[in-house]
């Protein structure tokens, strides 16, 4: 069987353990990503950065995750599952959306400001390693579970690439370190969404021949 995003097999989704912090973890963490998705969207257009406005929309669909999250919480495993599969649809259409826009800023040719790209990366980088540290005891839970939990470690990762195309910028003058970080965003938008989608699959399968046998 081919790994999984987090690299390791898929653990018996049958229920969620401590559920009273969870919840609690979830709030926080929606909270969190929609004012980051505020601040990368103010910083993304007065820095005329790809990455930062690709990361402020990636924050804006997490804040939705976490809101759909709290909505099945304590629903079936089936419908818990089908929620997985619509976040994993949103990261695989963010990831086609930043590849659109990536062609069409290289073709444009402007130059982000690099100051800007590296403080307010800093800051998203601050907010997803949190939150992400926070969901880290819950990422062996089912479909559900897990995509919340790949969606802040793959965030936290392209963050530091945010922070490292700033350098670049700074260093090389150009706009090709940002138009990379957006390669990078968006490869890990539709590998994360695509193992989401397949273990949500997986899941909805094996509950079918229990529906039918009633």
């Amino acid at each position: 069987m081919a790994a999984h995003c987090c690299e390791h097999d898929a653990p018996e989704a049958n229920q969620i353990l401590n559920l009273p912090r969870y919840r609690r973890v979830l709030w926080l963490a929606l909270v969190l990503n929609a004012t980051m998705f505020v601040t990368e969207l103010v910083g993304g257009y007065r820095s005329g950065s790809l990455s930062l406005l690709a990361d402020a929309i990636d924050f804006a669909g997490d804040a939705m995750n976490y809101g759909v999250s709290l909505a099945v919480l304590s629903a079936a495993l089936s419908w818990r599952a089908r929620a997985a599969q619509l976040k994993a649809l949103s990261m695989i259409g963010f990831g086609v959306f930043v590849l659109v826009r990536a062609i069409w800023a290289a073709l444009d040719g402007s130059v982000p400001d690099a100051a800007t790209m590296g403080v307010v990366g800093f800051l998203a980088l601050c907010t997803n390693v949190a939150v992400a540290w926070m969901l880290y005891a819950f990422r062996e839970g089912d479909a559900n579970m897990r995509s919340v939990w790949l969606c802040s470690r793959n965030d936290a990762i392209g963050n530091i690439a945010v922070m490292g195309a700033a350098l670049g910028v700074l260093g090389t003058g150009t706009a090709w370190p940002d138009l990379a970080v957006a390669a990078v965003m968006s490869s890990l938008a539709l590998w994360g969404g695509w193992q989401v989608l397949r273990q949500a699959r997986g899941e909805l399968l094996q509950r079918e021949p229990a529906g039918h046998a009633r």
